[in-house]
């Protein structure tokens, strides 16, 4: 103990035997619930989220077990301070082995005389350093020998304060075992003062914190890392995002096709994020006008979601445009899009709707591949348009998809949908949910109205993922 310590201070008299006793109860009943949710928490294939939380665990039980062993050593007393060279006492031996692994085999006490340049270590530092507990203990010049170099300054200059300016000693350094093994040590001390105020000795606790610093940095780089995967979710979201919005036509408003399309379609879209946000999926909606005068209606899905399935998205979207340009109708097209996922380098699977409308006879020319049937809604009723045969796109190589052709009528509307639109509901209840609504869209005076309709019926429903609605009114 410090020589200007003295036994009837009060920071010397020990605090109620029985206070302690709880806090060290209420310590051991914590660790043991943290432990047992440690236990509890998957070790295989942990993603940084969970690897994060389950670092933090382990720092929480190294700073549980330090506290229990603290609260221990507070309640039981300080244990014997080693004598100064050359005092009356007995002469020094080595003082038992702590128990391995224990508080105690990791705090150690030193005091170093600047009289005599002699120096008195606790057996436990000898454990810490690594060092023969029948060496004598190194002088404070002796001390950096020990130390990496990189750390070396901080030691001198912390040992300097406290013996020049008297100040306390409070850091950390890293010391080398003779083993090579390579331990961080912290080291709180103070100066010990003779009778006329000048610095007779220098006294220090040091404590081996390399486990927990391990731990520290566990979490540290852990956080480190799920940060930086929110980061990479974030700027991959954001690409998806501009990626859609640049090869979607805009749904806020009604769809105006550049030139006498407006004359014959009404058309209005609506696209539905999932509830979780980040996830941005394949869904896309087209309204067209082609060079002879018809007008391309498709909806459709890639499967998956991120940058890679809206790009995927995109070149699926831009061959539909293409190839109605040039002519190809809906079942060739579906065939040639089919072609085009069974030859990418990652195999996905896609499903769609593509419609030609020819203004003049009012003829619907669809197809389609695996994806919901087009509702068609008239005089205040509605039905579904039976499906020609077409299976997902990418499930089967050579696949031949079948057309069909639906006679339309002024006034009639028609709506295309994805799957998702009515989330929590079989193809068949989410068809008739929809066909629910035929009495109300009689009434609707733009394709706009009826697409507000469905969202103020669905749009806040919770759904896992992305979907979209395309409605087509026939005005002539």
């Amino acid at each position: 103990m410090p020589s200007h310590l003295s036994a009837d201070h009060p920071a010397a008299q020990p605090p109620g035997r029985g206070s302690v006793d709880a806090l060290i109860s209420q310590t051991r009943r914590l660790k043991g619930d943290v432990d047992a949710v440690r236990r509890d928490a998957p070790s295989d294939g942990l993603d940084p989220q969970e690897r994060w939380q389950r670092a933090l665990y382990d720092l929480a039980l190294h700073q549980l077990s330090d506290l229990d062993e603290h609260l221990a050593q507070l309640r039981d007393g300080p244990p014997p301070v080693p004598s100064m060279p050359g005092a009356q006492s007995p002469a020094r031996t080595a003082p038992p082995a702590p128990r391995r692994g224990s508080l105690l085999s990791r705090v150690g006490s030193a005091e170093w005389n600047l009289l005599t340049d002699e120096a008195s270590w606790s057996g436990e530092l000898y454990e810490i350093l690594g060092r023969d507990r029948t060496a004598p203990p190194l002088t404070l010049d002796e001390l950096p020998s020990l130390v990496l170099d990189d750390d070396r300054p901080r030691l001198t200059g912390m040992v300097t304060d406290c013996l020049v300016d008297a100040q306390r000693i409070d850091g950390e350094f890293r010391v080398v075992r003779p083993d090579g093994e390579v331990r961080t040590v912290h080291m709180m001390g103070e100066p010990v003062l003779a009778a006329d105020g000048s610095t007779a000795s220098m006294w220090a606790v040091l404590r081996d914190v390399s486990e927990l610093r391990r731990s520290e940095r566990a979490v540290g780089e852990t956080r480190d890392s799920l940060q930086r995967q929110r980061q990479r979710a974030q700027s991959e979201h954001r690409l998806a995002v501009e990626l859609q919005e640049a090869v979607l036509p805009p749904w806020r408003g009604s769809l105006r096709l550049p030139h006498q399309g407006t004359e014959t379609l009404d058309l209005a879209a609506h696209y539905l994020a999932s509830s979780a946000g980040a996830l941005i999926g394949g869904d896309w909606y087209d309204a067209l006008e082609l060079a002879d005068g018809e007008t391309l209606l498709s909806v459709g899905d890639l499967t998956g979601h991120g940058v890679a399935v809206a790009s995927g998205m995109a070149t699926l979207l831009g061959a539909v445009r293409g190839m109605a340009m040039a002519g190809t109708q809906p079942g060739q097209l579906m065939s040639l899009l089919n072609q085009l996922l069974d030859a990418t380098v990652q195999p996905a699977l896609g499903s769609a709707v593509c419609c030609r409308y020819r203004p003049e006879t009012r003829t619907l020319v669809w197809a389609q591949a695996g994806h919901p049937a087009p509702l068609l809604f008239r005089s205040g009723t509605g039905r579904r348009l039976n499906s020609p045969d077409g299976v997902l796109l990418g499930a089967t190589s050579g696949a031949v998809y079948a057309q069909a052709e639906e006679s339309l009528e002024p006034g009639d509307l028609l709506l295309l949908h994805t799957d998702g639109l009515v989330p929590g509901r079989s193809s068949t209840a989410a068809v008739d949910r929809l066909l629910d609504l035929a009495p109300r869209f009689d009434g609707a005076r733009s394709a706009q109205d009826c697409v507000r309709m469905v969202m103020e019926e669905f749009g806040e429903t919770e759904r896992e993922d992305d979907a979209c609605v395309l409605i087509a009114r026939v005005t002539s």
